[in-house]
């Protein structure tokens, strides 16, 4: 037993062996870890000094031990000042207008000279891609609202548009007719001038028109005064380049765009109404004919007579005076023998100086030539016959009669 006790206990070579032996790798791992960890420590403490430690009573910002994170924000670029005063306007009244944070007199809330118009539509038809009008707004020269409805579509809805128009169809359980908001729309528009952008589609979603020199449309004018570059520019760049605020970030509001729309042209209104040509004035109406006054009223009322007699009857044509005597009507046998009359007195046909009786029909001749040359030879013969005078009844003998005649000759034949 002596001998196992002494075998069992560890000698002075195995203590000394214990001690010259490596650590495990656990814990070289651990103290190498501590050291990094503190040795981290020490770089952000040194980078970034921590704040001055709270008075007596406040909690500490961050829990000891937590990490501490610095905010980071990406960096925006300066945006360019904007003056405050712009052509005779406040910039800074005209962005309270257009948010809709200024208080009007009662002064302020006629309807004015000036009125700016938008409109809202949404998607019928075809997958939705026609467009109907279901939102109108008005607003005066100060931005106040005049008139604000919802216009029930007159065909089914299938596109409420509801993330651009901001129209829902709770909207349209009290909308008012197409009728009636047109005509309140026209009424409000007569004789005012009607600033719009884009004013063109408002009108052809109202089915409307207004006069060219009333019509004043921001969209244009910016352009035609080179104030920008493209040709058609959106309203919220306008708004954002103007006045300095986003609108239309997210559903439109047709208040607001109308008001953005009034404070543009407000900025520019006196050197754009420059160039704007008057309206026309408007026409006298012609005066009526006055009689003379050395004529009497019963001269004019018989000369009235007689030219609506005249009229009436076919004749005064001839230039005879229409107040002479007419005369009495014949029978038809006075009358044939007249006419028989007058055609041996020398016109063919009967009828009167300048009134063609319509019973003459001139008719063209063609003769051959051999026929033509005896034609020519008697007419020689008559003429020396007759001593070289012409005729009493010549017409009679244009082209001659029978086979004789010139060539191309013309006759008369009586009807």
């Amino acid at each position: 037993m002596e001998k196992h006790k002494k075998a069992s206990a560890p000698s002075s070579n195995w203590l000394l062996l214990h001690k010259q032996l490596p650590k495990s790798k656990a814990s070289s791992s651990h103290t190498k870890h501590s050291a990094f960890a503190a040795r981290k420590r020490r770089k952000i403490d040194h980078a970034s000094p921590s704040p001055p430690p709270p008075e007596s009573g406040e909690p500490h910002a961050f829990p000891r031990g937590a990490p501490r994170y610095e905010a980071h924000t990406a960096p925006t670029a300066p945006t360019a000042p904007i003056q405050d005063a712009k052509n005779g306007e406040s910039v800074t009244q005209l962005r309270s207008m257009v948010l809709g944070e200024v208080e009007h007199p009662p002064a302020h809330q006629q309807p004015g000279k000036y009125l700016a118009v938008d409109c809202e539509m949404v998607g019928v038809g075809l997958d939705g891609a026609e467009s109907a009008l279901a939102r109108v707004s008005l607003v005066n020269f100060h931005g106040v609202v005049l008139m604000d409805e919802f216009v029930r579509p007159r065909e089914r809805v299938v596109d409420y548009r509801t993330q651009f128009s901001g129209i829902r169809p709770a909207d349209m359980v009290n909308a008012k007719s197409f009728e009636e908001v047109q005509k309140t729309v026209a009424d409000l528009l007569k004789d005012r001038i009607l600033v719009g952008h884009a004013v063109h589609n408002d009108l052809k979603a109202l089915l409307l028109s207004h006069p060219r020199p009333q019509t004043r449309d921001t969209q244009l004018l910016y352009h035609k005064h080179g104030l920008v570059r493209g040709r058609r520019p959106a309203l919220r760049n306008l708004v954002q380049q103007e006045l300095g605020i986003a609108i239309q970030a997210g559903e439109h509001s047709s208040v607001t765009d109308a008001r953005a729309t009034m404070a543009l042209f407000r900025l520019h209104r006196r050197q754009w109404e420059k160039d704007v040509r008057p309206l026309p004035a408007p026409r006298a109406p012609a005066p009526a004919p006055t009689r003379a006054r050395s004529e009497s009223p019963a001269r004019a009322e018989s000369k009235k007579r007689a030219r609506s007699a005249v009229d009436s009857d076919g004749e005064g044509s001839d230039g005879e005076d229409s107040d002479a005597p007419k005369p009495k009507p014949q029978s038809k046998s006075k009358a044939d023998g007249k006419g028989k009359a007058k055609a041996k007195d020398g016109f063919p046909g009967g009828g009167r100086r300048g009134v063609s009786s319509g019973l003459s029909t001139v008719v063209k001749v063609v003769r051959p030539a051999g026929a033509a040359k005896g034609a020519k030879a008697k007419g020689k013969a008559k003429t020396g016959a007759s001593g070289g005078k012409p005729k009493d009844e010549w017409w009679k003998d244009l082209g001659g009669r029978g086979g004789g005649g010139a060539k191309g000759g013309m006759r008369v034949a009586a009807g």
